[in-house]
């Protein structure tokens, strides 16, 4: 098939690095390599036959985890704001879990310099094995930002849970402490939180939701700063991976009546990846021809 010269270099590439044999630069412009170096990952389902080779029967969804690289240009609106403008972009994607996708993202951070940035970052929502990749292979060279979406979704869920999100004290609860969050003042709403969670009385379930919450955001007590990055030129959201996870993936594999093999989608992502990529063209690269 045509993506399994795309599938052979990749895991030449890995075998190599395991080796502790670097791949070979990306080629950046002086520009391009004085830029925030951005990472990040998530994960997609996607629908896949029940048994190899038998397109009846129920659907069955596996994870794809996508990986996303991109420098951080910076432009300004047709407002007059300044705004972040992704460069470099560079995709990664595996059909498996996150130590699956890890030798891939680390293999393409080696490739697109990591350690020669001049500052990295690692964006991403709260999941546990999003962070622990963070923590074994990019903490050393980036800063870790938890997306302030995410987390200002987690405040609200505590309010719903605690004041009733149905009151008017919910929703100024949440806007007030989703503003401090925001503007680098978390304290005083996880102060809040834990004066919640001493009242009598509460329900269980509520208690239950503010001590997921309370930990939540305690956990990520130093991803939460996103004063600093703001006024460092950074993005507060994972949406350049969650963008990657939807046209890379979601719309080229998640159409209507689609079930996939395993095969077919390995062979297909990789060719997908080498295109995003720019590797396309070397892959299938033109012999010439002895004829005249």
């Amino acid at each position: 098939m045509a993506g399994a010269p795309a599938m052979e270099v990749l895991h030449a590439e890995l075998a190599a690095v395991t080796r502790d044999h670097a791949p070979t630069p990306a080629l950046l412009t002086t520009e391009q390599a004085a830029l925030p170096l951005a990472l990040g990952a998530d994960g997609v389902m996607v629908p896949f036959r029940p048994e190899a080779g038998a397109p009846q029967g129920k659907i069955r969804w596996r994870e794809v985890k996508v990986g996303v690289l991109a420098r951080l240009g910076q432009h300004r609106t047709r407002t007059g704001r300044h705004g972040t403008r992704l460069q470099q972009r560079r995709l990664g994607a595996v059909l498996g879990d996150i130590e699956a996708l890890k030798p891939r993202l680390w293999l393409e951070a080696l490739r697109q310099g990591i350690s020669r940035a001049p500052q990295g970052v690692w964006l991403s929502d709260g999941g546990r094995g999003l962070w622990r990749l963070f923590e074994e292979q990019c903490a050393a060279s980036a800063t870790g930002i938890l997306d302030f979406y995410h987390a200002a979704q987690h405040l609200w869920k505590s309010a719903a849970a605690w004041l009733d999100g149905r009151t008017t004290k919910a929703q100024r609860w949440c806007a007030w402490a989703r503003h401090r969050l925001r503007h680098g003042h978390p304290d005083g709403g996880l102060a809040d939180l834990a004066d919640a969670l001493d009242v009598e009385g509460l329900p269980a379930t509520a208690r239950a939701t503010l001590m997921t919450v309370s930990t939540y955001l305690e956990r990520h007590r130093d991803h939460i700063d996103y004063a600093t990055y703001k006024e460092l030129g950074l993005p507060l959201g994972s949406g350049m991976v969650e963008s990657a996870c939807k046209w890379l993936i979601q719309q080229r594999f998640k159409g209507v009546g689609m079930r996939w093999s395993e095969d077919g989608f390995n062979h297909l992502v990789h060719l997908r990846l080498a295109w995003v990529n720019g590797r396309f063209e070397a892959l299938f690269a033109l012999t010439l021809s002895p004829n005249p």
